[in-house]
């Protein structure tokens, strides 16, 4: 099916992850994946600004990096597989990611996780 906005399917504050949002990712995505190789972690921690820069981020996009603004990159088009690479050479976990996402701190999102279970 085609990636147009009648057919596209709409949940109210999720981003959807499709065709169009893969194509605005694209240079993110491929910079997430870049993370693979040890040199290429490396090369980031030296410095970030100039790797983003590298695969074409513009200042928006660095600065969601560089300030590790979750939902931004998701907006982007960054792919959670992608972007689990960022995030893992930041020192995250996915409940770090989850509570960046939910915009509350990690000890209430965990909270959070413990009260579901019942």
């Amino acid at each position: 099916m085609a990636d147009t906005a009648s057919s596209r399917r709409e949940i109210p504050g999720t981003p959807i992850f499709d065709g169009a949002a893969s194509r605005r990712g694209l240079a993110l995505n491929t910079m997430c994946y870049s993370f693979n190789k040890e040199s290429s972690r490396n090369e980031f921690h030296a410095d970030p600004d100039a790797y983003c820069k590298k695969y074409g981020l513009d200042n928006e996009l660095t600065a969601a990096v560089l300030d590790a603004d979750v939902l931004a990159l998701i907006e982007a088009g960054g792919s959670i597989y992608y972007l689990a690479k960022l995030t893992g050479i930041l020192g995250w976990d996915m409940q770090d990611v989850g509570a960046r996402q939910s915009g509350i701190t990690r000890e209430e999102f965990e909270a959070r996780l413990y009260a579901a279970r019942g």
